[in-house]
């Protein structure tokens, strides 16, 4: 029998983490951000609302959206009229919709990535989803691995509201896991809809229109695992290495609370100033250990390896 030690060194992989395949989705229903401002003003019964439809309009320009994909049809909005004003009791309907729906959606990114992938979902060890939408129990991730016919002994991990930063963190996790399981392939899985979050115009809460004008819905799926099978896996990425910092004095700048009237959004006009003032510091910290000083060249440098990597994979 051998020590500790020696068990622990097997159990672990020998290389990073690399990422495997990638799958996206998004519902069929598709709004263009140009005539978005008058589509939600007139589902919102808010056409009233002259001046702050044309704040909406400067606010939708400058976006850099050109599209948006939503589950909330027009038709749906109309079954649940409530959902269009700014603060009706709703908790239920939203619920109802985003229980059923968050996982087809993050089944249909999955799909995707498994095909790129090539391997047999069987081999899936590790299951990680991610997701502002939904508290039930057993969660979403219980019911995608249903959806996916998964193996029951999957080792799942749900991650709630964790905003927009939650894609990063469901990777961190992964990478971790794929690198001290060795053997281990880790389905990661991050599916948004608006069923939530959509409410009608407020002249009182006018920090609420930022999250109307940028949130949309859909879902993407990774696979992570370390050790690549040689000539059946052909990893995109590599994962070298994970960090996360938070900001003091930014707890205010992006709130959502969960209420009776679904979650609401107050994104904050100081977010822009948090991002600048600190994200050199945050690439230092990340750059540095690597020896890399000029992160814009080297953007640049692995953008060009990467277009050429997977053009001679996929070739």
């Amino acid at each position: 029998m051998g020590t500790v030690e020696e068990i622990r060194r097997a159990q672990r992989a020998e290389g990073p983490a690399t990422i495997l395949a990638i799958g996206t989705a998004n519902p069929l229903n598709c709004v263009h951000q140009t005539t978005y401002p008058d589509y939600y003003f007139r589902i919102t019964n808010s056409e009233h609302m002259i001046q702050l439809k044309q704040k909406f309009k400067r606010i939708c320009e400058k976006s850099m959206i050109n599209k948006r994909y939503m589950h909330l049809t027009e038709d749906l909005l109309k079954q649940n009229p409530n959902m269009c004003a700014h603060a009706a009791p709703t908790l239920d309907a939203r619920q109802e919709i985003a229980v059923a729906e968050v996982p087809k959606l993050g089944k249909s990114a999955i799909e995707k990535a498994i095909e790129e992938w090539g391997q047999p979902r069987a081999k899936i060890t590790h299951l990680i989803f991610c997701t502002n939408n939904g508290i039930d129990m057993p969660g979403a991730d219980f019911h995608l691995a249903n959806l996916l016919g998964l193996q029951s002994t999957v080792n799942r991990y749900m991650m709630y509201q964790q905003g927009c930063y939650g894609g990063a963190g469901a990777l961190r996790l992964a990478k971790d896991l794929a690198e001290n399981n060795s053997g281990a392939r880790v389905l990661v899985v991050c599916s948004e809809i608006m069923a939530m979050t959509f409410r009608g115009p407020s002249e009182a809460h006018l920090d609420h229109l930022m999250g109307q004008a940028l949130v949309g819905d859909g879902a993407v799926a990774v696979i992570v695992g370390s050790d690549p099978v040689v000539g059946v896996e052909r990893p995109l990425f590599k994962l070298i290495a994970a960090a996360q910092s938070f900001l003091l004095g930014s707890e205010d700048a992006i709130n959502g609370q969960l209420r009776e009237v679904g979650v609401i959004y107050d994104i904050k006009k100081t977010v822009p100033g948090f991002i600048s003032e600190n994200i050199e510091k945050c690439l230092e910290r990340v750059f540095t250990p690597l020896g890399i000083s000029d992160w814009n060249l080297n953007k640049v440098y692995m953008q060009q390896l990467w277009i050429h990597k997977y053009l001679t994979t996929t070739a």
